[in-house]
């Protein structure tokens, strides 16, 4: 079971990593803003039966 993963920020490109909550389900749709240059990004995780564990993220569309 992974307890943190990454994603690619789509508008710096810069990898953030961030813990990984199970609890919250299978599949979770977040808005977390970058650490790096603060532009919003909508980060999707999908956690398969297994544990393993899909994340990616697009930029908010305002």
């Amino acid at each position: 079971m992974q307890d943190e993963a990454s994603y690619i920020c789509d508008a710096c490109g810069e990898e953030i990593v961030v813990p990984i909550d199970v609890a919250a389900g299978a599949d979770q749709e977040y808005v977390e803003d970058c650490p790096v240059c603060c532009r919003p990004n909508v980060v999707y995780v999908h956690v398969e039966p297994d544990g393993d564990v899909q994340i990616w993220a697009k930029g908010e569309q305002t």
